[in-house]
């Protein structure tokens, strides 16, 4: 079984908001599995999630 984040320690490790992950996963911008009312993300949903926002910003600069 894989490694699994709650929002809520997923933003602590990135030190942002719970609301922020909420909103990302509403928008599918990071991949999540919803179990009953809770959401799970795995942990190579969040690798993929870092690596396509380091490809952003390396286009922006």
């Amino acid at each position: 079984m894989q490694e699994m984040y709650t929002p809520e320690e997923l933003a602590n490790l990135l030190k942002i908001s719970r609301r922020t992950v909420y909103l990302w996963l509403r928008e599918g911008r990071i991949k999540g599995i919803k179990v009953g009312d809770l959401w799970r993300i795995p942990k190579e949903s969040l690798g993929e999630f870092l690596e396509e926002g380091a490809k952003t910003a390396d286009k922006d600069q």
